[in-house]
């Protein structure tokens, strides 16, 4: 089943969730506040898309990091401590469609990935 890890009141996540049922992707929605990051799926993540992907650093939480934290991120390992402690630094949504494919953020063209 198709997966869309995010948080519910992103404007982005609920654009996914709503492209998601007005095509009939049937999916679970994982959210990030009340379930944390799944630590393996994050690693299949950083397989998948990497980690500069994968990290928004244009975001508010990213900027409301302490400097030397966000200074501090400069490999998959960094970015994966910072995306585990802080969940809303990962870009959204991710989605682990049908199949295995990992896509991340709303890139409705692409989709379903083939």
């Amino acid at each position: 089943m198709t997966v869309l890890y995010g948080i519910p009141n992103c404007d982005t996540v609920k654009k996914a969730r709503a492209w998601l049922a007005e095509h009939g992707v049937d999916h679970h929605f994982h959210d990030f506040k009340k379930a944390g990051v799944p630590q393996a799926a994050l690693d299949a993540w950083l397989a998948s898309a990497g980690w500069e992907r994968l990290l928004n650093r244009k975001g508010t939480a990213w900027r409301a990091l302490p400097d030397a934290l966000k200074n501090g991120v400069s490999d998959a390992a960094s970015a994966r401590a910072v995306m585990l402690q802080h969940p809303s630094t990962i870009k959204r949504p991710v989605i682990a469609w049908d199949g295995g494919r990992i896509t991340v953020g709303f890139e409705p063209a692409g989709w379903p990935p083939r």
